[in-house]
């Protein structure tokens, strides 16, 4: 018997019995939901049709309750995503359940699908990185924004903003010592130079700073940042040179400042300290906060490498609780320009959400920057282990149930969240 004809047999015995369903439940743990990843999506066409959803933290691995209306049943049959009838009796006790003391569970109220803005240059395909892939999958909407519009304020339209392949220390992602004979890496130079002069600056670097200026005061005013990959270090890079030139010639046509490193300012940065800049133009490296050298060697094999996410108290950090909701708490690790971060070079005042303490670097952090927050993950896409450019896309109908996306689409629902349920 199918599914839909399970839940179709379901509903109309509750019809003769008398029960009235009031709820859906959008279960998320492993055994009982067949598509994880569009689950999200279920939950974020939900609100963006005016329906209020409660997210049920660390409730069979941080399911949706949703009014029971037959548009919502009916898309979830359409997007292949499991879901539960359920009478006013039974979600009542499952929220009593949730708010007893002794649990460590919490609902939060989402109330409205957040605006989402994603930065990346005119032309890149939905699979050049991880956000816009799972975006795309789960059907949730986005907004492509790039340097002109976060230079022209736009920014302020969006509740959250994703950076992803990124690089804002105008070093061209460092790739100069492998590709820089390559008709694609001279093509995206003579880009960005061409953007960079039409926008008024001299510079790449120049104007890439300015745009991380920009999306720092964007987060501090109270937006949310999610950053991916070499787009982490990189934006914390540029923001601790800011008046320093730390691009060799061949970046931006003129020497670097002597003794650039000691004139770092790490205070400007929202999660990295006390780094080491990578000055040679050869090494595919920013600095040492990234550990990608070390899984290169071998010294982290992939069948070994995994990373652990926290547990924390719903109902006292609510925040990261929903951050780490999962299906497990042991992630498949995955690498990129930058993989994972050195405990040692994350701020004090940085959440530390996924770790892997066998060579003691963090993957997934958390903080507040003025008004606002930010997340940063290692890695470049969570399905493919060693993504390298000219790889073919991962097709994520193969990965419904990842849960390295998942940890994405936390992030992506966050901001929906009730703002006086969030405790900082």
């Amino acid at each position: 018997m199918s599914f839909a004809r399970k839940i179709y047999l379901f509903i109309s015995l509750l019809t003769l019995l008398g029960v009235k369903a009031s709820s859906v439940l959008v279960p998320m743990e492993a055994e009982s939901q067949q598509n994880h990843l569009k689950a999200y999506g279920i939950t974020y066409w939900a609100l963006a049709k005016g329906y209020k959803v409660n997210w049920l933290l660390n409730y069979r691995g941080g399911a949706f309750l949703l009014p029971d209306a037959d548009d919502i049943r009916k898309e979830c049959q359409i997007r292949s995503v499991s879901f539960e009838i359920l009478s006013d009796g039974s979600a009542n006790a499952i929220l009593d359940e949730i708010n007893s003391p002794s649990q460590n569970m919490e609902a939060v109220l989402l109330e409205k699908a957040p605006k989402i803005a994603v930065y990346t240059p005119k032309g890149k395909q939905p699979w050049d990185d991880a956000v816009t892939l799972v975006l795309t999958y789960a059907e949730i909407p986005y907004t492509e924004i790039y340097d002109e519009e976060v230079l022209s304020d736009q920014l302020l339209m969006y509740e959250w903003l994703h950076l992803h392949h990124e690089d804002f220390t105008g070093q061209y992602g460092k790739f100069f010592g492998a590709y820089r004979n390559a008709p694609w890496y001279i093509e995206q130079k003579k880009e960005a130079e061409a953007l960079a002069s039409k926008l008024g600056f001299s510079k790449v670097s120049d104007e890439k700073r300015a745009v991380a200026i920009k999306i720092r005061d964007y987060v501090i005013g109270g937006g949310f940042m999610f950053a991916m990959c070499s787009a982490t270090d990189s934006f914390d890079i540029s923001l601790s040179a800011e008046g320093i030139d730390i691009c060799e010639p061949m970046f931006d046509g003129d020497p670097s400042d002597p003794n650039y490193q000691s004139k770092i300012d790490y205070s400007a940065t929202f999660a990295f300290k006390d780094y080491t800049l990578e000055r040679n133009p050869m090494v595919y490296e920013f600095s040492d906060i990234d550990t990608t050298e070390e899984h290169g060697k071998g010294a982290m094999k992939m069948e070994n490498d995994y990373f652990t996410l926290m547990e924390y108290s719903a109902k006292w950090d609510p925040i990261p609780t929903m951050l780490c909701q999962n299906h497990t708490q042991l992630v498949k690790g995955f690498m990129g320009q930058t993989t994972a971060f050195r405990a040692d070079k994350i701020k004090s005042n940085v959440l530390v959400m996924g770790e892997c303490k066998i060579n003691g670097e963090a993957r997934y952090i958390h903080g507040t920057k003025g008004k606002g927050m930010f997340t940063y993950y290692g890695g470049h896409d969570p399905e493919d282990y060693q993504h390298r450019v000219g790889d073919a896309p991962t097709v994520l109908d193969l990965h419904p149930n990842s849960p390295g996306y998942r940890l994405i689409l936390n992030n992506v629902l966050f901001p929906a969240a009730k703002k006086k349920k969030l405790k900082t």
